[in-house]
């Protein structure tokens, strides 16, 4: 694979090339069946190609069809040196690996070495495996058919992948049992460390000249320096995000800290069994660790609802939260005390020692900082779930840090994704990342928009807020979707207004006896879901933030998306409303230049998924009339692309009806 000298000079050395790799006589259109050459393609290529040879930083906004993934594989591939290339789902990382990076590497011919690297948690573990297999601490009956399952498959896979064994859902609690967390992993004194999968998959990404990612072990890895991306950074030449747009939320997860109870009761199962195994006569195990489970469940019930989400601030002061969490530490230190005394016994007692004592340690840094810059920059709060309670401290801007990541060694970093920018500007995303002195192009979709998509907007729905508003939503969507005869996808912003809306049409299409299919988010995976309404050709789907975006179904099965509201994310986030009042500080609006830019982002990828190839027609059905009667609204359908526009069920009806010509 050659390298390319970091000088200016050579950017743009490689346009000649990648013209007669893109062109209609070229490279791709005789080695890759179905490509044809598209200008915004070729010229988004040349672009990352100049990157590349300058060792410089671009932001790449391509619309949906421009066909991205081979503009930036085709000179990575040629003359990248190693790249990485992190992209935002796992779906598409193996998407990357099994089907588009082949068939490009096959038709430039190029000897190039390709790697797969996820998290930890997607390898089966020799050591947990047969821990499990031997204690048999199973809670749900389907567990134990799972469990043989992936005992048989260990005995075949090359990879230990659990996408590799389609038997064993993918969010089978089985799994947590069955492979390792950077606490829970024995590293080199592991019996199985010579078989060890997670180390297997980073040796070859070590060797490679190409390693796919994804975002969350890309972040994880730099803020915990564990997954194996950490030795990867410093020989990496080119650095690829594809799907960009999701970066500034996952990088906020991992620059922050985050101490959940679960953690605390996987800690205390490990101890309870490597207590009773290793030093069964040191301590009284089961009262030991009983007493640590009741104090985190205490804490876990200080929140009674699910779904709550409180910064510091916000916890009252009476609030049983502080005693609970003042008991839960001086628990966790007497544990510490007994696992000290009983660590020389067995090195597995020693880990759980070392565990412990991270997590007191996290759960002792849970407090507002006395210095008031810091306390600026970090916002504390707690989530409350329906087993678990999580304590976050979050940054107010991964700006600063993310600028850090990138200092060093010269190389290039590529952000591309369908939607980077509102009506063209960059500014928001660029400064959440820390990128703005960074170049940003934009491409424009092939597709003729006009000619094939209706932007609807109906007359007539009460504001968003009113109580019945899902219910006028459901009113005004049926003639559209009688019209398309099903074949549409409801995406709503809450998953309060998936299920009402789902109440609703089920009522519905039972009573005017249509044959639709309706499937709906939480009733089954989204593959699951995905895969059954392609099959169907006639459903409707409800789904909320996962269908939102890299969701893609091409053809009739899907010809009208509508969307509930505009997606402002909810003001009582304490991140949000944190950022907020910070901006506010420094003279700015936080509607316009945070909450807004966000929700047009949103949007725009909730509005990509109806027009997926140049024979597609839809009609993306907005239903907010905020759309219309707020000075704002003429910003957001200006950042979408050129559909035409009707507020006239009888034009969608024609349009919907009407064949193409």
């Amino acid at each position: 694979m050659s390298d390319v000298p970091a000088t200016s000079e050579s950017a743009g050395a490689h346009d000649a090339d990648i013209d007669a790799l893109f062109s209609a006589d070229g490279t791709l259109c005789s080695g890759i069946a179905g490509f044809r050459p598209r200008q915004s393609q070729t010229d988004m290529a040349r672009a990352v190609a100049d990157a590349i040879a300058a060792r410089g930083t671009l932001l790449a906004e391509a619309g949906t069809g421009t066909g991205k993934t081979f503009a930036y594989l085709a000179p990575a591939l040629l003359w990248g040196g190693k790249v990485i290339v992190s992209t935002g789902t796992k779906n598409l990382q193996d998407q990357l690996f099994l089907r588009d990076i082949p068939v490009m590497r096959k038709a430039l011919n190029a000897p190039v070495s390709v790697a797969l690297l996820k998290g930890r948690a997607n390898y089966v573990c020799h050591y947990h495996l047969e821990r499990t297999q031997q204690n048999g601490r199973l809670t749900a009956r389907e567990d134990v058919g799972y469990l043989r399952e992936i005992g048989r498959f260990i005995k075949t896979t090359n990879t230990g992948d659990k996408a590799e064994l389609s038997r064993v859902p993918e969010n089978a609690g089985v799994w947590n049992l069955v492979t390792s967390t950077r606490d829970n992993c024995a590293g080199a004194e592991c019996t199985y460390y010579q078989d060890c999968f997670v180390m297997k998959a980073r040796k070859e990404a070590q060797q490679a000249d190409v390693v796919v990612v994804n975002h969350h072990l890309f972040f994880a890895d730099v803020a915990l320096k564990d997954t194996g991306v950490a030795e990867l950074l410093p020989t990496a030449n080119t650095i690829i995000f594809d799907e960009a747009h999701q970066l500034p939320e996952t990088a906020t997860l991992f620059f922050g800290e985050t101490v959940s109870t679960s953690q605390l009761m996987e800690l205390c199962r490990d101890v309870l069994a490597e207590g009773l195994a290793h030093a069964r006569d040191g301590a009284d195990w089961g009262m030991l660790v009983g007493t640590v489970e009741k104090s985190v469940r205490d804490l876990r019930l200080c929140f009674p609802a699910e779904g709550v989400k409180l910064s510091y601030q916000q916890i009252a002061e009476s609030s049983p939260f502080f005693p609970a969490f003042a008991h839960l530490k001086a628990m966790l230190a007497s544990l510490i005390e007994v696992l000290a005394a009983q660590a020389e016994r067995a090195e597995t007692i020693e880990q759980c020692r070392t565990r412990a004592v991270e997590l007191l340690q996290c759960l002792q840094a849970w407090v507002p900082p006395a210095d008031s810059q810091e306390r600026v920059a970090k916002v504390l709060w707690v989530e409350a779930f329906s087993q678990s309670l999580q304590l976050h401290q979050t940054p107010l801007s991964i700006a600063p840090v993310f600028t850090k990541q990138r200092e060093g060694s010269p190389r290039a970093w590529i952000f591309t994704s369908a939607t980077l920018a509102v009506k063209n500007d960059f500014t928001h995303y660029s400064a959440q990342m820390g990128l703005s002195d960074a170049p940003a192009r934009s491409w424009p979709s092939p597709f003729d928009y006009g000619r094939q998509a209706l932007l609807y907007v109906p007359t007539n729905l009460p504001e968003p807020n009113t109580l019945a508003y899902t219910d006028a939503v459901v009113d005004a969507a049926l003639p559209v979707i009688e019209a398309s005869g099903g074949r549409a996808f409801l995406l709503c912003t809450t998953l309060r207004a998936v299920r009402r809306a789902a109440e609703r049409l089920r009522e519905e299409f039972a009573r005017r006896q249509q044959p639709w299919p309706l499937l709906v988010q939480g009733e089954l995976g989204r593959t699951e879901l995905l895969d059954q309404f392609r099959a169907a050709g006639n459903a409707v789907l409800i789904g909320s933030q996962s269908f939102w975006e890299g969701v893609d179904v091409r053809g009739e099965a899907l010809s009208v998306v509508i969307i509930d509201k505009l997606p402002f994310a909810p003001p009582d986030d304490p991140v949000l409303a944190a950022r907020i009042a910070d901006m506010e500080k420094r003279g700015l609006s936080g509607f316009m230049h945070h909450q807004l830019p966000e929700a047009i982002i949103t949007l725009k990828q909730g509005a990509g998924r109806l027009i997926r190839d140049e024979t597609d027609r839809g009609v993306l059905m907005i239903c907010d009339p905020r759309l219309i009667s707020k000075p704002y609204g003429r910003r957001i359908w200006q950042s979408l692309p050129p559909f035409g526009r009707t507020r006239e069920l009888a034009a969608v009806q024609n349009f919907l009806l009407t064949e193409p010509h």
